[in-house]
């Protein structure tokens, strides 16, 4: 018996020890630890639906809506509105660009202007940390191009070929007795400038292509290090492997029931815990927006498969063309802490109390019942120091409440350290009454935010007017 007893035990501990080994070597995905994704969308149309919107995702797959459902950036150039935004990081992750079709559908122009006499240029945004963008800029692409009558659905890829970015978007023209959109292609290292636009995909007769994005594959999958999908009554897919090189037709999604017709703005991402790649596709005919379709080879049609239902999640904006990237661990620190979901308020006044505090042709001022986003600000973490509030404005995201020459006026923050002093307040207890609250000065700390003549401005409080000029109480 002693001896069955030890031949068993010796097959427990071998047991123990494989099973201990599998678990070392195996690891189980840490999901919460593990730096997730991040896309950037449009969500629609109209003013506000036709702007930059972040959305986050631990997965991949089940995406949150950033900054309280509201836009993170605003186009204040050319048509005003922005759609289709591609977001690009450098290859050493120093600098980051958003780049996006200038386009405001029923805001600034109808489809057939846009079509046959839209802009020419692009909108581009420059950031150092996914944080604090740039005001954004127009870049003319299409400008160059004999009768080119727009600029859509902007695209950029490092080339290790050329040492610098391929730019590539859609544009309409005639030629050769059709006019359609076409993609054309320019070379880039900074979007400030580009070279001479040239052709880049143009489809046979007066077949169209507008969106087409390209996912760089690693060696071992594939026959190809490049695959790019593209809208052109199909979702096709095309190989190569150099971006300027030739492209080899690999067949499109039709075998799954997908179509040109029923999808667009096809946008790649890989998994980071996988040998997986999902194509998102936007399903504006049927107005649902995006689905993922999953494969684990790009090159090959065959292997995309449909999602099943409940095995993904878009949040509550509808997600409309966009792109995703992959995040460090420190971008996604800094994308979760800047772009947290912290909803709107509005500062009512406290001797006024029919008034808040709003902001109008960038002035700031206090007015009567205001229930605009023009009331409305998110009180973030102060920019210069720990323990303060800024105000940022809810409809145009990145424009603080910031006093200058005393006065107060919304303004774009420059990044810079003295927009951040002049921006940052420490949140007191009402001078006019406790329960409310008033706001000193960072760098004036002898003075608060209050109102004259119902314009706001920044002063000493010295009477019994001024702390109930200066009091204010923070409300939904």
């Amino acid at each position: 018996m002693s001896a069955v007893l030890s031949r068993l035990a010796a097959i427990l501990v071998a047991a123990c020890l494989l099973f201990t080994g599998q678990a070392l070597t195996t690891p189980q995905r840490a999901a919460a630890a593990d730096p997730g994704y991040l896309m950037t969308h449009f969500i629609g149309e109209g003013s506000t639906g036709q702007q930059m919107y972040f959305s986050y995702s631990a997965d991949g797959l089940n995406w949150t809506d950033l900054n309280g459902g509201g836009m993170t950036l605003r186009s204040t150039v050319g048509t005003r509105g922005v759609r289709d935004p591609a977001l690009v990081r450098s290859p050493d992750g120093s600098k980051y660009w958003i780049i996006a079709t200038d386009l405001c559908i029923d805001c600034g122009q109808t489809w057939s202007q846009s079509i046959n006499d839209g802009s020419r240029s692009l909108v581009v945004w420059e950031s150092t940390d996914l944080v604090t963008w740039s005001a954004p800029w127009l870049l003319n692409v299409a400008g160059a191009i004999p009768d080119g009558r727009n600029a859509w659905a902007p695209e950029a890829i490092w080339d290790p070929a050329s040492n610098d970015y391929v730019l590539y978007w859609a544009t309409n023209k005639p030629l050769n007795g059709a006019t359609k959109h076409r993609i054309y292609y320019a070379h880039t290292s900074d979007f400030r400038s580009i070279t001479t636009p040239q052709i880049y995909i143009d489809r046979p007769g007066t077949q169209e292509i507008i969106d087409t994005q390209i996912v760089e594959v690693p060696s071992g999958v594939g026959n190809y290090r490049y695959v790019r999908a593209s809208g052109d009554g199909q979702i096709t897919l095309e190989g190569s492997n150099s971006i300027l090189g030739t492209w080899t037709n690999l067949g499109n999604l039709s075998g799954i029931g997908l179509t040109g017709s029923q999808v667009e703005g096809p946008m790649w991402m890989k998994f980071r815990d996988r040998n997986e790649w999902t194509l998102y596709l936007d399903q504006y005919a049927a107005g649902k927006g995006y689905m993922p379709v999953s494969t684990t080879n790009p090159s090959a049609p065959s292997t995309f498969k449909l999602p099943t239902s409940g095995t993904y999640s878009l949040g509550g904006n509808k997600k409309r063309h966009g792109s995703i990237l992959n995040l460090t661990a420190a971008e996604d620190a800094r994308i979760q802490a800047r772009w947290a979901n912290v909803p709107g308020k509005r500062l009512q006044s406290f001797n006024f109390q029919d008034r808040y505090v709003r902001h109008a042709n960038f002035d700031v001022r206090i007015d009567q019942n205001v229930t605009s986003q023009d009331a409305q600000f998110r009180l973030r973490p102060g920019l210069a120091g720990s323990g303060t509030v800024s105000f940022e404005s809810v409809n145009f995201p990145g424009y603080y409440l910031r006093h200058a020459g005393f006065d107060f006026q919304l303004v774009y923050n420059d990044g810079t350290a003295q927009f951040a002093a002049d921006a940052t307040f420490r949140q007191v207890a009402g001078l006019a009454d406790s329960s409310w609250s008033s706001f000193q000065s960072y760098n004036y700390p002898d003075r608060y935010i209050r109102h004259y003549a119902y314009q706001l401005q920044l002063d000493p409080i010295t009477t019994a007017t001024g702390r109930s000029d200066a009091t204010f109480r923070v409300t939904s």
